[in-house]
């Protein structure tokens, strides 16, 4: 679990060179919440990019969560990174006006969705790319909205869990105001990922590590210490969340009628 960290920092930011250039854009957009994940990708993008292709959004929804907004305010200035801040309550509101609910994890998937939504339209404004900011422990459990926060065209994060990201944070200089705070989606006052999941990310990171990294036996897991009911609901997380890490299935058709499959690379300018 312990991480090179100058490594890991040199082939993120070659990383995220390398597929902006592949993709031909020069700049690269991402929304900032002020908590860990999002500051990270901030400090990792600018120093990959120069400040006037890097894009933050800060997308509160109303008051809430505003020592968040002023944390990640405070970051886009000290990077130097071209940033917005865009009230996303008037559009959740409109819709819930009409369709309304009092299910909070409905709601906050709405705001997750609605984020993205500003996000992707951005994006085309500005001609950049979608940065995502989740992170591996997130991913594997499907802790995250589908087509929200879990959206973006390439994760530099992706592949390192929750434990490994503050590693990487306290080498770039991640302020410790942050690094301290509970992680949280931002869905309602008072929720974090560790209160909802029922687990500490400690824990978490280590049955994720031993099940997928080291594909080890549950009953050896159990050996070395962890209870059978985290191990089960990890297990059970990963298994009912699989269709979030899939693309859409789909049916081949073309091949059986025409002799073609057009899903599959094509010579389009012979």
């Amino acid at each position: 679990m312990k991480i090179n960290e100058p490594f890991v920092e040199k082939v993120l930011t070659a990383f995220i060179k390398e597929e902006l250039n592949k993709f031909n854009f020069k700049k690269g957009i991402f929304g900032l919440s002020g908590g860990l994940d999002s500051t990270v990708c901030a400090f990792l993008v600018s120093k990959a990019l120069k400040s006037t292709n890097t894009i933050a959004l800060i997308l509160p929804y109303g008051k809430s969560f505003s020592e968040d907004v002023k944390d990640a305010q405070e970051t886009s200035r000290r990077l130097g990174l071209k940033s917005r801040t865009i009230d996303i309550s008037p559009m959740v509101d409109a819709y819930y006006s009409r369709f309304p609910t009092k299910n909070r994890i409905e709601m906050g998937n709405k705001m997750a969705r609605e984020r993205m939504s500003i996000l992707y339209d951005h994006s085309s404004r500005e001609k950049a790319l979608i940065l995502g900011t989740s992170n591996k422990t997130e991913l594997l459990l499907g802790y995250g909205t589908i087509h929200g926060d879990m959206a973006c065209a390439i994760n530099p994060l992706g592949d390192l869990y929750k434990t490994q990201i503050r590693q990487l944070a306290l080498h770039l200089g991640v302020p410790d105001k942050i690094m301290k705070k509970s992680p949280s989606a931002g869905l309602w006052e008072g929720q974090t990922d560790e209160k909802e999941l029922g687990l500490n990310y400690d824990d978490i990171d280590q049955i994720l590590f031993l099940l997928v990294d080291k594909r080890m036996p549950k009953k050896d897991i159990i050996a070395s210490g962890f209870k059978t009911e985290a191990i089960d609901k990890i297990i059970r997380l990963m298994k009912n969340s699989e269709f979030k890490r899939k693309l859409p299935p789909i049916p081949k058709i073309s091949s059986r009628t025409i002799g073609h499959d057009f899903l599959y690379p094509y010579d389009w300018d012979r």
